[in-house]
């Protein structure tokens, strides 16, 4: 894949860390680089996936205060009105 879309980079890999890259690219039959570049994708789409949550569960936060404002000023009301209707159907 060595086109114009692709930049070469060097990084540090243990020794260790690199042999094991090396034999799941021999059983895949695939080179290194797709290993690697396979594994970033990965990488890139968990915190994406990360990010999307942490955004929903801010709104979900966001949205449980409003309902709860909403709910506490309501409830005066409610209790009002469940009161007039006692009293409407007891006849007081």
């Amino acid at each position: 894949m060595s086109n114009g879309n692709t930049k070469r980079v060097v990084v540090n890999i243990p020794q260790q860390l690199l042999e094991q890259v090396d034999g799941i690219a021999l059983r895949a039959q695939t080179n290194r680089s797709e290993i690697i570049r396979e594994a970033m994708r990965r990488y890139v789409t968990e915190h994406w996936k990360a990010d999307i949550r942490a955004a929903m569960q801010q709104g979900y936060l966001e949205m449980a205060r409003i309902n709860l404002r909403i709910a506490l000023e309501a409830f005066p009301l409610e209790h009002e009105a469940g009161g007039t209707v006692e009293r409407l159907v007891s006849g007081v």
